[in-house]
């Protein structure tokens, strides 16, 4: 399946949301979690540290969702349209891309918790010298992977 943006998913891939009176397509699909996150990350940017720049609006006016991402930031808002927005199918991209990721020799987090998760993959984008192309391809091999197994 080859798309452009998160509208040209098939219909069985994606369900409409509003964002600030705007209608959305989003995601319905684990595979289709990452792609959206990974375009999301390839036209704004691979952030690294937090969810993205200035979180707390004190220097920028830019909305969030068109700043650059972190991978768990553009994961949630790949599927709800804010990267501070929790959802269980964003949960769920977090705990399929947690397992497959190795951070300082460790394959998966130490504990399964959401949280666990979480810093797990934001340990692995947070890596000296990890690029926007990097966060992509693990993103779109984390599709290629889950929908081979689904």
């Amino acid at each position: 399946m080859t798309t452009t943006s998160p509208i040209d998913l098939p219909a069985g891939h994606r369900r409409t949301i509003r964002v600030t009176g705007v209608a959305l397509h989003a995601p319905a699909t684990v595979p289709a979690a990452f792609r959206a996150a990974a375009r999301l990350i390839a036209a704004n940017g691979h952030h690294q540290g937090d969810y993205l720049p200035d979180p707390l609006d004190r220097e920028m006016d830019t909305p969030h969702r068109l700043r650059p991402l972190s991978i768990v930031a553009a994961l949630r808002c790949a599927v709800t349209g804010d990267p501070h927005t929790t959802s269980l199918l964003a949960d769920e991209a977090l705990s399929v891309l947690a397992l497959r990721l190795t951070v300082n020799g460790e394959t998966g987090p130490y504990y399964g918790d959401i949280f666990s998760l979480e810093a797990h993959v934001s340990a692995w984008g947070d890596a000296t010298g990890r690029t926007a192309e990097s966060a992509c391809a693990v993103l779109a091999a984390a599709a290629d992977a889950s929908e081979v197994s689904a």
